[in-house]
């Protein structure tokens, strides 16, 4: 008896081994396309990667042909898309916040209720949704009234994709809070508006901000739904109701023009690297926070 059960450890012993290195070994092969696309991206880009890149708006690509044939660097930079970004992404922001937050407590508080199951239902199908259909759906509701392309289109197209990160993340941090948080308020004599927004979502911070940031990660490269709705713009432009340049839809104009598609590469690395910081501030808040 002592020697079967003895061979029986040492058997189970042996598959924990084989699958973990299995585990490593997978976890390996998956790794090896983010390091190929890091490696390209890093060994391209960092060659148009200056202040330029900052400062000035895109090159003709005359200017772009001219630099090439004298060996020089590329002239200009991507200044309109960056700032395109910036008034698009943060009108997304206001947009997204307020509205995701309130959904997400609603759904949290009252999951039982039918409506809220729809609503819950509905998100989840609009997180699945390609960006082109909703693109095409700003592009319907909002670029077609106003008679034209503009940031404002483009902001509510990704408000859109926001949204569904948003709720999800709201709903489920605070559904992870002690029930005792809330009894405790109410005990106390707040208000049930006083308990969410002083109690509840202060102790779901990390959580929610996560999400948030989460979701500015992913449209931030968003390509589709913006060249539906903002189009573009070959200068800095900060009025919301005319079309607007960003980084993704430079990065599509530079792989169209031979003349241009070096700077592909550090645009695309500029936009890499603000996604990877928004990911490790995003590690960072739900380590600190944690629920």
């Amino acid at each position: 008896m002592k020697r079967s059960g003895i061979a029986s450890i040492k058997a189970r012993k042996g598959k924990d081994r084989l699958v973990y290195w299995f585990v490593c070994l997978f976890s390996f092969l998956a790794m090896i396309p983010l390091f190929v696309i890091l490696y390209n991206v890093i060994s391209k880009g960092y060659k148009n990667f200056n202040l330029n890149l900052f400062t000035k708006g895109t090159p003709s690509s005359m200017d772009a042909l001219m630099a090439k044939m004298n060996g020089e660097p590329i002239p200009g930079g991507i200044l309109n898309g960056i700032t395109g970004s910036l008034l698009i992404v943060g009108m997304a922001i206001l947009f997204s916040v307020p509205i995701g937050l309130s959904v997400g407590v609603y759904l949290s508080e009252n999951r039982k209720h039918k409506f809220a199951r729809i609503i819950s239902f509905l998100a989840d199908l609009l997180q699945g949704m390609p960006s082109i259909v909703i693109g095409i759906i700003a592009y319907a509701w909002v670029v077609k009234p106003l008679g034209g392309y503009s940031a404002l289109a483009g902001s509510i197209a990704l408000t859109i994709m926001m949204l569904p990160m948003i709720i999800r993340s709201t709903e489920e941090t605070l559904k992870m809070l002690p029930q005792s948080y809330k009894e405790a308020g109410l005990a106390l004599g707040s208000s049930y508006t006083n308990v969410v927004f002083k109690i509840l979502i202060p102790s779901g911070f990390g959580g929610i901000f996560t999400g948030i940031l989460l979701a500015i990660s992913r449209v931030l490269g968003e390509t589709a739904p913006l060249m539906l709705t903002a189009l573009g713009a070959s200068v800095v432009n900060w009025n919301i109701m005319e079309p607007s340049s960003a980084i993704p839809l430079l990065i599509w104009d530079f792989y169209n023009d031979p003349n241009l598609v070096e700077m592909v590469w550090s645009s695309s690395l500029l936009l890499l690297i603000v996604i990877f910081l928004l990911n490790g501030i995003a590690k960072i808040v739900a380590r600190k926070w944690k629920v």
